[in-house]
């Protein structure tokens, strides 16, 4: 097996400068290039990131938060949002025969206790 020569006396050219410089001086860089010890640049930390796990999302032993109505809060309520009417309209092209009656089919009225709110 052959054995290499020690580099004593010999130079080396930098890849990033150009010059020559005694060979045992001289260091290889990340990218591959052969720079001297004096040019030599370290890889910056932002090229190889730290990988970070994933946020949070669910809570553990979550409980979900329950009204009564000695809290002020209405209980559980089911609310049908259909709309009573028909939707398709009659053949004066886009306007109904009568707005202020489908105005009323789609009027939602809640009874809460003593309050009566109307939403038109």
């Amino acid at each position: 097996m052959a054995t290499r020569a020690s580099g004593k006396y010999a130079l080396a050219i930098s890849d990033r400068s150009g010059q020559a410089f005694p060979y045992r001086e001289m260091v290889k860089e990340w990218t591959g290039a052969l720079v001297h010890r004096s040019e030599f640049e370290p890889k910056h930390p932002q090229l190889d990131p730290r990988n970070r796990g994933a946020d949070g999302v669910a809570l553990m032993n979550a409980r979900p938060q329950t009204f009564t109505i000695l809290s002020g809060g209405g209980g559980r309520a089911t609310v049908d949002l259909t709309l009573p009417g028909d939707f398709a309209f009659a053949s004066n092209g886009m306007q109904p025969f009568d707005g202020a009656e489908e105005n009323r089919k789609r009027e939602a009225v809640v009874n809460l206790g003593t309050v009566t709110i109307g939403i038109s």
